[in-house]
């Protein structure tokens, strides 16, 4: 919501600067987010007119001006702006003017008007565009000001650009704020300075034209005011000062009649709209939209609506989108000659979410679908009737209004003592009778208790709460107590064995990862196709149409956010997220922190794209692959010991994705992506990606002390050949069976060597596998022997031979 304060100070004027009075909105929970000029530091410009116009002798687009300030002779400027004319009048700086300084200036100096020579002809003075005096971007020649603009007068008097714009960030429950009246309101409540009311007098009707109107949806409508307005002049010029003001909120002027509608919009917080009377057939319809009807709105697109759809139509086609955009079909134009002014309560539930149903919002509808005060519809329209008959004349018709279904203001209750115990503030119940009186608010007293029933504007009260919100912010945020918290604090001890997520995210840091965090709400495809989710959770009013459900996996969000990094030329990727996810669990009960029927685990992911290491003359390139990426598992899971075995998941490649598994439990999967998918999501690569659950993750083993071994280990290479099939099935597992001696002497088995014949011979034939372990064998009692280590390795290759099928190689 963007206004300048001057109009705010029309409707009420505190002693106040701007400076306090945009704290003092703050403070009471409308925040300014911005202060600014209307008009940058300039002097020495005055309104001035050109009396006389020829070419400069010496170059094409130059005319040498002679210009009138009312105060006797003129004085000479060049000029080379292509609308200089005789008779128009605009701002001249005049010799010794300080003007902004040029955008990109490097001292940031103002300019100073002297007197100079343009191709040989003196000019005193320049003659201005907008641009040039800071108050407009566009530079289309000089800033032409009104015919009956005073000469001499100083351009900042005239165009009251002494003025500061001010910017409010209004939450949705400040419907009633959303305009310069409601401001002034707040502000008159707030300081007690009395709030002027303009006295709007009924318009005397000179014709009895109607148009006739049926509300068929009084769950749409619940109150419709028109009236016929006939022989108006469209072409009329908007009136500067209305012009001013719009551009002032941010709205350019367009036509005098659309102009008048955004004007008392800003104004009372009022939209309406204005038909051109003769291209409505026989009458208007208030109904909701039947399937397959389409509507061309005023801004050019055309629209499919449905039941769920509020309109206006005639006796014909929907005319209107209700509570949001006109129709082009009975849009104004300059061939406009009789108009119908309608001004109507759209019940906030109908247009809630249609705007972005269709991809657009209006101002209209972002003040509808909050709540605009139903009571003075009939008002508004002899506002706009009289504006109208100013700007653009015309006979008024009788005024049509139909009062259907309006909002019924409940009595809210609000306890004294509840109240101070809130806020934390001593209350009287005078006090917030006070309060309640200068909001305007009617209420009834009883001993420590008031009833309150909230004003037709005040679409936010509805609980005793909010009316306590309602005291302290009347009476002040800054008389709240300064007080410390008091309350025993105890320190809790984390479990050691316990890590928490920080943790983890330094150990996947450094590791060369870099975190992510992305929406809970993902694309209802990434479901489908990478966690294999059939039935995600819906979200019932997405923040954007593609973010439509709930995530169940954070493959999807990883993938995303590759994408946008690949976009952005990065070669080498490396990312991470810790976050939660959601299933459908028909296990999981309402509790504090649950919500029946969902599972909201925590999950801990990574992706790695691209090569190794960074770019360097060490190392030769190589693209990061599985075992790469079980590494980085193994270090950030470690001092435990993670197995992993062959595994299938729908995001991931079929003979390139594992199950790991820490302490016999099945904790999350590691792969690349699936070839598919890596070309679905257009990846030059598949990057290598792991998903783990957070709470296993996050237990720790602790360390054990174990004394150093007095005596020396010894090791032997083994060469077992193994079949194809049951070398696949699990390296984890042969080592382990190697490693299961019942004496406990083979300490560990490392795998340094795989081998695959490309033809028959060494040993190992076709469709097998050479598979070359190193034992380490040790007894902590006494000093192997040859013997013992000798049937200690036999037993192992025993052991392989009875699970597996292998063979010592020959």
């Amino acid at each position: 919501m963007q206004f300048p304060e001057s109009w705010l100070r029309e409707f009420c004027d505190p002693p106040l600067s701007t400076q306090q009075l945009a704290d003092l909105l703050t403070m009471s929970g409308m925040e300014v987010e911005e202060l600014r000029p209307v008009a940058p530091p300039f002097s020495g410009v005055v309104v001035a007119e050109i009396v006389e116009a020829v070419q400069h002798p010496q170059a094409d687009r130059l005319r040498v001006c002679k210009v009138s300030i009312g105060r006797g002779e003129t004085l000479q400027v060049v000029c080379g702006a292509p609308n200089a004319r005789v008779g128009l009048r605009a701002p001249l700086a005049l010799v010794g003017a300080n003007l902004p300084p040029a955008a990109g200036s490097p001292d940031g100096k103002p300019f100073v008007i002297g007197v100079g020579k343009l191709r040989g002809v003196e000019s005193a003075g320049m003659l201005c565009s907008a641009k040039e005096l800071g108050i407009a971007d566009e530079h289309g020649g000089l800033l032409e000001l009104a015919p009956e603009a005073p000469l001499g007068r100083p351009l900042r008097e005239h165009l009251h650009l002494d003025d500061t714009l001010f910017t409010l960030k209004l939450t949705p429950n400040l419907a009633h704020a959303l305009s310069v009246y409601g401001i002034a309101r707040e502000l008159s409540a707030l300081t007690g300075v009395p709030l002027r009311t303009p006295k709007t007098s009924p318009v005397r009707p000179e014709h009895d034209q109607h148009l006739p109107v049926e509300v068929l949806a009084k769950d749409l409508c619940g109150r419709f005011s028109g009236r016929v307005i006939r022989d108006v002049d469209t072409k009329a010029r908007t009136p500067d000062w209305m012009v001013q003001r719009l551009a002032r909120c941010g709205q350019r002027s367009v036509t005098a009649l659309v102009d008048i509608s955004n004007y008392v919009m800003f104004e009372y917080g009022r939209p309406s709209h204005i038909f051109d009377l003769e291209k409505i057939h026989e009458k208007l319809v208030v109904r909701w939209g039947k399937p397959g009807e389409q509507l061309k709105l005023l801004n050019g697109t055309t629209i499919e609506v449905d039941e769920k759809v509020g309109v206006i139509a005639d006796a014909r086609a929907v005319e209107s989108l209700a509570g949001i955009m006109g129709g082009d079909a009975t849009a104004v134009s300059d061939e406009t000659r009789h108009v119908y002014v309608e001004a109507a309560f759209w019940w906030p539930e109908a247009v809630q979410g249609r705007s972005r149903r269709f991809n657009f919002s209006t101002d209209a509808g972002h003040r509808f679908e909050r709540g605009v005060d139903p009571a003075l519809t009939v008002e508004h329209i002899e506002r706009i009737t009289a504006l109208i008959q100013q700007v653009c004349g015309g006979e008024a018709g009788p005024m049509d209004d139909q009062v259907l279904a309006l909002p019924e203001r409940q009595p809210v209750a609000m306890r004294v003592a509840r109240a101070a115990k809130v806020v934390g503030l001593p209350l009287t119940q005078p006090q917030c009778a006070d309060v309640f009186r200068r909001l305007g608010f009617s209420f009834s007293e009883e001993p420590g208790a008031l009833r309150v029933t909230p004003p037709s504007w005040r679409f936010d009260i509805a609980i005793e709460e909010d009316l306590i919100e309602e005291v302290i912010r009347i009476i002040g945020y800054d008389k709240l107590p300064t007080a410390d918290p008091q309350a025993p604090v105890a320190p809790r001890a984390r479990a050691e064995a316990h890590r928490s997520p920080h943790v983890l995210r330094r150990a996947l840091a450094n590791l060369g990862y870099q975190e992510t965090i992305g929406f809970s709400f993902v694309e209802e495809r990434w479901e489908r196709e990478l966690a294999g989710n059939a039935d995600p959770i819906k979200v019932l009013n997405p923040i954007a149409a593609p973010l439509s459900v709930m995530r169940s996996s954070l493959v999807g969000s990883l993938v995303a956010a590759l994408r946008h990094n690949l976009a952005h030329k990065a070669a080498r990727v490396r990312l991470f997220e810790i976050g939660r996810v959601f299933r459908r669990d028909a296990c999981v009960l309402d509790g504090e922190l649950t919500v029946a029927g969902v599972d909201q685990p925590s999950r801990v992911a990574a992706l790695a794209y691209g090569p190794v290491d960074a770019a360097q003359w060490g190392t030769r390139e190589r693209a990061a692959d599985f075992f790469d990426v079980k590494g980085d598992i193994e270090a950030m899971l470690a001092p435990s010991q993670a197995m992993f075995e062959p595994a299938t998941h729908p995001a991931l490649h079929p003979g390139r994705c594992a199950r790991v598994r820490l302490d016999g439990e099945d904790i999350g999967v590691v792969g690349e992506l699936h070839p598919r998918w890596r070309q679905a999501y257009d990846l030059p690569n598949a990057p290598v990606l792991f998903e783990l659950d957070l709470a296993a993750v996050q237990r720790a083993r602790l360390p054990v002390y174990r004394a150093v071994a007095r005596q020396q280990a010894a090791s032997r290479d083994v060469a077992l050949v193994l079949g194809e099939g049951a070398a696949r099935a699990s390296h984890a597992a042969l080592a382990a069976c190697l490693c299961a001696d019942p004496a406990g002497l083979v300490r560990s088995a490392t795998l340094f060597d795989i081998y695959r014949p490309s033809a028959p011979g060494g040993g190992v034939s076709m469709g097998e596998r050479s598979m070359a372990y190193r034992l380490e064998l040790r007894d902590d009692a006494a000093t192997l022997t040859d013997e013992r280590i000798d049937a200690a390795v036999a037993a192992a290759v025993a052991r392989a031979a009875s699970a597996f099928g292998a063979r010592l190689r020959a």
